[in-house]
């Protein structure tokens, strides 16, 4: 081996072990606790400050300052994070979006509370605590990693922290301290942290946003090991360290030269793309957290304040606006963050890129060195950089197609973080560039008045997005993807759509702001500003238009009027505690009101004060909790006797009494089977890893007929059930629609040609009003029918006051209604229910009955899984029952339910 190959791959085992450091400790936090410790890189960044800090500034011996720096304070910040940040969002369900929003917190206030302490500018005297080789390196690397595997298997710590990673609750109950678990797990993952950050910052720029970015560049490592193998993580971080160092000495001449360049300074980056968008996604779980109401709108006068605020520079700042022209810019890059992440519940990290790529692009047109174009006047050169950037969030559109969660925000962060290095750092794309302002707005005056005006654009593009079909439909997959698949909308294509629109207007606002600074700063666009800008939308209301205006004003005021930093650190703190309130700030004012008032003195309502008065004087008549159904032994009769015409519980808008079906629940003659079946599927089989979950299983729906399936768990009946509705594709076997093949079509497509479906968990979408979440099914399905939408209202006894109530906080029995009449109101020719009678109480059952016979009578074919076998009894004209993956009987209920027994389907 050469000298210089020897050298170099000494180089790259340095830095391959530092990012090995990382790669353990992020799989460790995440195997303990489930979070992936996107923070990971700032707690670096922190304690390589603490530790010169100690041994620089205070002259503390080296020994010390190191024991005190890993020993005490990375772990002890590691506890800290898992008991008042961490613990409390898993005691409130460890949802992965919460953890998100909360770990992006951390980053966030970690950097700017050390641009507080110690200044934004870069240190290159940081202490060298193991000497300018690998060996020591990676000596502790393998000793970690050993010791690591060692307490995983053979421990009964590690057999508590599998236990814990496999069901927390389950390991809870088991008498295993989860918390202790997750304590730990946090501590040794800070340790490697702050191991990381001490190692690298004598090599590397000491500073707040550069060493936090570097090392989160490296959880490639982690994601390529899937979050499990720390031995292929040590292996991953080793080998593209050591590729990385081979490839600085190579010099190609021509463009491949500066290309070939930068990845040979920036493989890590390449690799987190290639994780990020190639390899499966980690943390497949929704990762935004879902608002629990309807938006409740601003109310106008808060419009009214804001345009005076917008409009005060204009009078008070004299004609030098410098601190002033940025804030309507960086309102207009928020606001794309409130179209991808607010309206289309999008994660996107990587917004800063696009805003970047427009300043560029305006800065390469005004100049006249864009390839292929001639020199263009600032103003056009902005509006074509616009529509040459809108195209490229495609780039994170695509990966959001398959991706959701942490995959999704991983995805995003590193299409940001390629940008950022690999045109924004070359000096053959940027050196020499300025950027001036249009003509006639050369003034900051002049140039603020435009920017005023370009932002009412953006406002008024943000509001087309917000309203209408396209406005219910984003709204539809934010809040219920798969519902929204159901109603038949086109899910990929919103996502692009939301991805475009949000590219196109950081685009604008990053060229607004290029403009603003007169000239083209790479680091106004850096990946760390995107984690902030994103941060800021999410604390003050990501689906509020008047959130990112205030977030603007925010941001760039505290900036300028305090010491750096400020920002960075109030927004991470708000977004911190944003994981208790997903709603933003106005859900935390409601909840803080809610609990001052159950602080007075409960008012009895007049029914409450009635059953206090007979329970005073000692009466007999009991008396039943609000909402309570009566037992089927109150009144002496069987279900299917009770009132039909009562449906919902007390207190809840009543069912619909006038279905246009058959008065009598008692069963009348069937009429003959039709000729041919509507739906049918062929020798269906499907498979779950080693598991068969359909074995050659045959199925026909007749229009006019109601078809049920029944039988034990897991006998198949939820993956036939997927397979006809298109959200599961069988390893072999067809179906086929009045003789059309449809087995590749998604969901949403089979909505379109007449295939509706119901969940067994409710498919609502709770942000919408009730009308809203019926027009969706009507806008989206298979006809367009203006009426459809009042007549389901009516049918489903849903053209009351609730009709005009959001669909978040409703009873069970009248989401159950709300989402049928969704399924109804875009006209299915086929209707696939499964469990209609979860949650519902008897008089709720006789009434749903009587909508689906009249269905039936009405031509709808009906396919109905269900455990109710009374349900099914009164209500099916043929049953299969299935065992094993297999349909094992059919025939009539009667028949066949006897011949069952009463514990089949249960």
């Amino acid at each position: 081996m050469s000298s210089l190959t020897y050298d170099l791959t000494l180089a790259g085992l340095s830095v391959g072990s530092a990012a090995a450091l990382t790669g353990i400790g992020l799989i460790v936090t995440y195997r303990a606790t489930g979070v992936l410790n996107l923070a990971h890189g700032a707690i670096a960044m922190v304690c390589a400050y603490a530790l010169r800090q100690c041994v620089v500034e205070w002259g503390w011996p080296l020994w010390l300052g190191a024991a005190v720096t890993l020993l005490v304070l990375a772990p002890g910040l590691g506890v800290v994070l898992e008991r008042f940040v961490f613990r409390p969002l898993s005691v409130l369900g460890s949802d992965p979006a919460r953890t998100l929003v909360a770990s992006l917190g951390v980053f966030v206030l970690l950097v700017g509370g050390a641009a507080l302490l110690w200044g934004q500018g870069a240190r290159d005297d940081a202490p060298e605590l193991v000497p300018d080789e690998p060996w020591g390196q990676l000596t502790v690397v393998l000793v970690l990693a050993a010791g690591v595997a060692v307490v995983v298997r053979r421990t009964r710590f590690g057999r508590e922290l599998r236990a814990v990673v496999d069901d927390r609750r389950l390991a809870a109950l088991g008498g295993i301290d989860a918390d202790r678990v997750a304590a730990a797990g946090w501590a040794f993952g800070s340790f490697t942290a702050g191991l990381t950050g001490v190692l690298l910052a004598p090599y590397v720029r000491l500073d707040p946003y550069g060493l936090p970015l570097l090392v989160t560049e490296v959880v490639a490592v982690a994601v390529a090991a899937r979050m499990r193998s720390l031995p292929v993580a040590v292996v991953a971080a080793l080998g593209i360290g050591v590729a990385q160092s081979q490839l600085t000495r190579l010099h190609p001449p021509g463009w491949a030269g500066p290309l070939l360049q930068a990845a040979g300074t920036n493989l890590f980056v390449v690799a987190l793309l290639v994780a990020a968008l190639v390899l499966p996604g980690v943390g497949a779980r929704d990762a935004l957290p879902r608002p629990a109401g309807a938006r409740v709108p601003a109310p106008p006068g808060a419009w009214i304040v804001a345009g005076v605020l917008f409009l005060l520079p204009l009078g008070l700042a004299g004609r030098d606006l410098h601190t002033s022209v940025q804030v309507p810019a960086l309102a207009v890059i928020l606001l794309s963050l409130v179209v991808v992440t607010g309206r289309g519940g999008q994660i996107s990290l990587g917004q800063a890129a696009y805003a970047g790529l427009g300043a560029l692009f305006t800065a390469l047109l005004a100049a006249g060195r864009f390839p292929g174009l001639p020199r263009l006047p600032e103003l056009a050169a902005l509006a074509v950089a616009v529509v040459l950037v809108a195209p490229l969030g495609l780039l994170t559109g695509w990966p959001a197609i398959g991706r959701r969660g942490l995959a999704l925000a991983l995805a995003t962060f590193a299409v940001g973080v390629g940008v950022s290095r690999f045109v924004f750092a070359q000096p053959y794309a940027t050196s020499g560039l300025t950027l001036g302002r249009p003509a006639g707005f050369e003034g900051d005056r002049a140039y603020y008045v435009l920017e005023l005006l370009l932002l009412a654009v953006a406002l008024l593009a943000a509001h087309g997005l917000r309203r209408g079909r396209t406005g219910r439909a984003l709204a539809a997959v934010r809040d219920h993807e798969a519902g929204a698949q159901a109603a038949g909308v086109r899910v990929p294509s919103l996502k692009l759509l939301a991805f475009v629109a949000g590219a196109a207007l950081a685009a604008l606002g990053g060229g607004m702001l290029g403009m603003g600074l007169r000239a083209f700063d790479a680091a106004a666009y850096d990946p760390v500003r995107g984690l902030l800008w994103f941060a800021a939308v999410v604390v003050l209301g990501a689906d509020s238009t008047l959130g990112a205006l205030a977030g603007a004003a925010l941001l760039v005021g505290l900036d300028a009027g305090a010491r750096g930093g400020v920002a960075a650190a109030l927004i991470g703190v708000l977004a911190i505690l944003v994981g208790r309130f997903p709603g933003g700030p106005d859900e935390a004012l409601r909840t803080a009101a809610q609990r001052l008032r159950l602080r007075r003195a409960p008012v009895l309502t007049p029914v409450g004060a009635g059953a206090r008065e007979r329970l005073q004087r000692g009466s007999a008549e009991p008396v039943r909790p609000r909402g309570t159904p009566l037992p089927s032994g109150a009144t002496g009769v069987s279900r299917a006797a009770r009132d039909p015409g009562h449906a919902g519980t007390a207190g809840t808008p009543p069912g619909p009494p006038e279905a246009p079906s058959p008065p009598s629940p008692v069963r009348t003659a069937r009429p003959p089977l039709p000729a041919s079946p509507l739906l049918t599927a062929r020798r269906l089989h499907a498979r779950y890893g080693g598991f068969t979950a359909l074995d050659g299983v045959d199925l026909d729906l007749f229009p006019g007929r109601v078809t049920a399936v029944v039988g034990p768990n897991g006998a198949g009946k939820s993956t036939l059930f997927h397979c006809l509705a298109g959200t599961l594709r069988p390893t072999r076997g067809a179906v086929a629609l009045g003789g059309r093949d449809i087995t590749a079509l998604p969901a949403h497509a089979r909505t379109r040609l007449g295939v509706a479906r119901t969940f067994q968990q409710l498919a609502v979408f709770p942000t919408l009003t009730v009308a809203e979440n019926v027009r969706v099914g009507a806008e989206q399905g298979r006809v367009a029918d203006p009426g459809a939408v009042e007549r389901t209202l009516r049918l489903l006894g849903l053209d009351g006051p609730v009709r005009a109530r959001p669909a978040a906080g409703l009873p069970t029995g009248t989401l159950r209604r709300v989402e049928l009449a969704r399924v109804l109101a875009g006209g299915p020719r086929v209707l696939l229910l499964d469990e209609p009678a979860a949650g519902l109480d008897t008089a709720e059952v006789n009434a749903l009955t009587r909508v689906l016979r009249a269905l039936a009578a009405d031509g709808t074919a009906l396919l109905v899984v269900e455990h109710d076998l009374d349900l099914v009894a009164d209500l099916a004209d043929v049953v299969h029952v299935m065992t094993a993956g297999r349909i094992v009987a059919s025939g009539p209920p009667g028949r066949v339910l006897d011949a069952l027994g009463t514990g089949a389907g249960r």
